[in-house]
């Protein structure tokens, strides 16, 4: 216990100096899993604060929770990281509990963790690393008794239709889960298997010749990389490129599916991507503007919002931002961007008063950005 209180020691003096040192912060997690919960609590916690994005994090500090039989303590645990880290271990980890919270709790039970799976497949249902979760839903599926004749022809047909999504999505186990659903479909009619097999076999070759493309631009990522403001290093520049080709990649809609599908995947892949590329003005930029040009202004707002809580000192990103909502008439939302840029003597630059200047003279005239202009001459600098 004395050399684990002095690993930390060493570790927390690291990351006085430099709090995103990765190595420290890396050790302090480890440390954490020995501790009482009382203790490691705090420390996961402090590491979330710098790394809101490392899923082995949020899934080290919920599955202490878990240990303790802490249900209220890993619900919220879940609330803050689910949706900002899809990552499948992670969201594995979310199943095991609903699992075991309802498993003694009869069809109700059933119903609350088939939602559970549905919920998670439409978030992460898509990765590349999949298959075992749409494997593990589908044993689920057949799992659940039924009483009645038409309680068997529902199972059949949830059973159906999760087979159905999963071998038309490019992933891992592609291959695997089209034998099985060939198994599946077989033990129930081969009439019927015919035409369903002979309907669905194009629409598996397509994902599988797609999976392998894919697979080509996913094993270029580094899955273990951590969040941190990019220092120019070699690595972290191919890391970036190997994430852009993976986007562009999945902006040319391979698979040729429904647009609204394909801007799913899209928006799935920036969301991974962030991840790991956080700290990178220009992802966060290219996917709200990804989402302006699709028509999904609401979206690419969200994503500029999220952006400025994420790098609040990015001048980049406020004119961006200000300049999107001026662009569809929202003046005084625009204008509150500024106001927030200016109101911090960290962010209020030069450039930024000058942006501000012509943004009042755009939208509110002349007189109005004379004014500020004076006014702020008046104010003396620090």
């Amino acid at each position: 216990m004395e050399d684990l209180r002095l690993a930390e020691k060493k570790a927390r003096d690291c990351l006085a100096v430099d709090k995103y040192n990765v190595e420290a912060s890396e050790t302090l997690a480890n440390i954490a899993q020995f501790l009482p919960i009382a203790e490691s609590a705090p420390i996961y916690e402090q590491l979330l604060s710098t790394f809101p994005t490392v899923a082995k994090f949020w899934k080290q500090y919920v599955e202490a929770q878990m240990a303790m039989n802490n249900d209220d303590a890993v619900k919220h645990i879940f609330s803050r990281c689910l949706l900002n880290c899809l990552q499948i271990a992670l969201w594995r980890c979310y199943i095991r509990f609903i699992r075991k919270v309802n498993e003694k709790k009869g069809a109700e039970g059933q119903e609350e963790t088939r939602k559970a799976f549905d919920f998670m497949l439409s978030y992460v249902g898509t990765d590349i690393s999949s298959g075992p979760v749409w494997m593990e839903y589908i044993t689920f599926l057949k799992s659940i008794p039924a009483v009645t004749a038409q309680d068997e022809s529902q199972r059949m047909t949830a059973i159906r239709k999760a087979y159905q999504r999963a071998i038309v999505t490019p992933i891992h186990h592609v291959e695997q889960l089209w034998r099985d659903y060939e198994s599946f479909e077989n033990s129930v009619s081969q009439a019927l298997a015919k035409g369903l097999l002979s309907e669905y076999q194009p629409k598996y070759n397509s994902a599988r010749a797609v999976y392998r493309e894919r697979k080509k631009y996913v094993d270029e990522i580094d899955w273990n990389m951590i969040a941190v403001p990019p220092s120019g290093s070699c690595k972290e520049e191919q890391q970036c490129m190997a994430w852009k080709r993976l986007l562009t990649f999945e902006k040319t809609n391979p698979q040729r599916i429904d647009v609204a599908s394909s801007n799913r995947r899209v928006a799935f892949t920036y969301e991974q991507c962030l991840m790991y590329l956080y700290h990178y003005p220009d992802i966060w930029y290219d996917y709200a503007t990804w989402h302006a040009r699709s028509g999904s202004m609401d979206a690419a707002i969200k994503v500029f919002q999220r952006a400025l809580k994420a790098l609040p000192e990015s001048e980049v990103l406020c004119y961006a931002y200000a300049e999107l909502e001026e662009s569809h008439g929202e003046i005084q939302a625009a204008k509150k961007v500024y106001e927030n840029l200016l109101a911090n003597s960290e962010t209020a630059t030069a450039l930024s008063h000058i942006q501000f200047i012509r943004f009042l003279r755009r939208t509110e005239g002349i007189e109005a950005a004379r004014k500020y202009f004076v006014d702020a001459l008046m104010v003396p600098s620090k």
